[in-house]
């Protein structure tokens, strides 16, 4: 009899363990529920794939990075395991969050200098990368190279990153009135990079000019150019507009690179960090730059 008194003893006190925490969990302020997240890649038509990507969660905040990487044999996919690697070393050492421009000029300069280290020289191995980081409804951001980074938001895919292609330089010293219309158009379909991460003359990067304010139910998109080259911007914004988790829409996102009939298909990636409702995120946050 006394051991059945204390089986059910056990089993009500279970019940009121899983209980408090059900009513902790759905009492949590909205500041506190990290966005959820989804990655997924395909090799494509390549012998390795060169591209790589990483998350981490602290009390703080997310950040998520992506790396196209390029160069012969091994060598891209390794350059890009090591800016991976360095953003999230970085990332964990401190909060980084105190000041991110420091954090991600920090982190890329010394992924940099370990590629180099690593490889030798940009001939062996380089890498393209986006690194984004997420707290109380705020989006910062970095990049060096091609990979792209959006917003989407209300059935729009927003480019918030412009890139380091020459295309992209083009555009730029034409508005400087440095070079010609006529040159200028002449490059605007080079799409060959002179800023990445793993070469001596190696450039600032492009950094946010102020933090995003997110919108509840957006998404922020990071993606190799194997993803935006081969799929049109409705198609994507058709798959982030429809039911699942950000897992399943990265998906689907990958599953139509891999039926899309062209033959020549570049390594393809994409991460997508969800916001959510937050609203109250919003009302509560603490932290501005």
């Amino acid at each position: 009899m006394d051991n059945c008194f204390l089986v059910i003893w056990l089993l009500v006190a279970c019940v009121l363990i899983v209980d408090t925490v059900g009513l902790y969990m759905r009492g949590m302020p909205e500041k506190e529920r990290m966005p959820d997240i989804g990655k997924s890649m395909t090799i494509g038509g390549r012998e390795v794939q060169e591209d790589q990507f990483g998350d981490m969660e602290t009390a703080a905040g997310r950040m998520a990075v992506l790396a196209d990487g390029a160069g012969k044999a091994y060598g891209g996919r390794i350059a890009a395991r090591i800016a991976v690697d360095t953003c999230v070393d970085i990332f964990s050492d401190y909060n980084a969050f105190h000041n991110p421009q420091y954090f991600f000029r920090k982190a890329f300069h010394r992924a940099n200098k370990e590629i180099l280290k690593v490889l030798g020289d940009d001939s062996r191995g380089s890498a393209s990368v986006g690194c984004v980081m997420l707290r109380e409804g705020f989006l910062y951001y970095a990049l060096v190279g091609n990979v792209k980074i959006c917003v989407y938001r209300e059935g729009n895919l927003v480019p918030v990153s412009s890139g380091h292609t020459v295309a992209v330089l083009a555009e730029q010293k034409f508005h400087e009135g440095t070079i010609s219309r006529e040159d200028a158009l002449r490059l605007l379909e080079n799409k060959r990079l002179y800023n990445y991460l793993g070469q001596d003359g190696f450039r600032d990067i492009e950094l946010f000019d102020a933090p995003i304010r997110m919108k509840a139910g957006d998404i922020v998109v990071l993606m190799s150019d194997g993803v935006y080259e081969l799929l049109g911007t409705r198609e994507i914004e058709a798959v982030l507009g429809g039911a699942g988790d950000c897992r399943q829409k990265a998906y689907d996102i990958i599953e139509l690179v891999n039926q899309n009939p062209k033959e020549e298909k570049d390594n393809a990636s994409i991460v997508l960090l969800g916001t959510g409702d937050m609203d109250r995120a919003y009302e509560k946050a603490e932290f501005r730059i």
